[in-house]
C-alpha cells in the first residue's frame, strides 16, 4: 500500500494494523462522535468499517470506506475519520442483507466518497 491508496484501503498513515479488532471502537468524525464500529472488513480492495450511530441517526447504520479513517488510537479505543457528521449523514444508504464487498455496492460509495479524495485516491 502506498500513501496514494484508493478509499477501499487503510492508509499507511493511520496506524491500521491486519488483524486489530475495531468491533466496539467509538468512531469520532471531524465534528464529534458518530458511534461505534459494528463490522470490520480487511478483504482486499473491499476495506471498510460499519458503524452503528445509535441515537445520532435514530439507530442507522453507515458503511464508511477505510480511506476515510484518518488514524486509529488503540489505547483510547478510537476510530478517527476525515468526514464531517454531515458528509456522513448524507452518503448512501446501508442495504442490510446485502454483501457490502459486492462491486456495485462498492461503486455506490465510491461514486460518493471519491470526489472528496479526487478521483477516489487520498492522498
Amino acid at each position: 500500500m502506498s500513501d496514494s491508496t484508493g478509499i477501499w484501503e487503510f492508509r499507511d498513515a493511520s496506524g491500521h494494523t491486519a488483524g486489530t479488532d475495531l468491533i466496539g471502537f467509538h468512531v469520532e468524525a471531524e465534528d464529534g462522535p458518530i458511534g461505534k464500529v459494528d463490522k470490520l472488513s480487511e478483504e482486499v480492495d473491499a476495506q471498510y468499517l460499519v458503524v452503528d450511530t445509535g441515537p445520532w441517526i435514530f439507530g442507522k447504520r453507515v458503511l464508511l470506506p477505510a480511506g476515510t479513517v484518518a488514524r486509529i488510537e488503540i489505547g483510547e479505543q478510537k476510530v478517527y475519520v476525515d468526514r464531517t457528521k454531515e458528509e456522513i449523514r448524507n452518503s448512501p444508504d446501508l442495504v442490510e442483507g446485502r454483501d457490502w464487498a459486492e462491486p456495485d455496492v462498492r461503486d455506490l460509495y465510491a461514486l460518493y466518497y471519491g470526489p472528496f479524495y479526487g478521483n477516489g485516491r487520498i492522498r
